[in-house]
């Protein structure tokens, strides 16, 4: 999409050094409560960036409201 703007660095997961990789974890518990734990924390990031895009852009919200009700209305179940 041309409104949006990516970031020039890269994501987390491509990062080297930026924690255990997941064959090198003591088991899969761990291993799976950190995916789980890495997964909150991103959704709570994406929900928070949402919120802060939606008060400094209004209009753009507002739009996309409108858009995702028309969308809903449309569906077939």
């Amino acid at each position: 999409m041309p409104d949006r703007k990516f970031r020039d660095d890269p994501s987390p997961r491509t990062r080297t050094g930026a924690g255990p990789e997941p064959d090198q974890t003591s088991g899969t518990d761990e291993s799976d409560a950190e995916r789980r734990r890495r997964r909150a924390r991103f959704l709570r990031d994406l929900a928070e960036a949402r919120e802060l895009r939606d008060r400094v852009q209004p209009r753009r919200a507002k739009t996309a409201r409108l858009r995702h009700a028309m969308r809903m209305r449309t569906f077939r179940w």
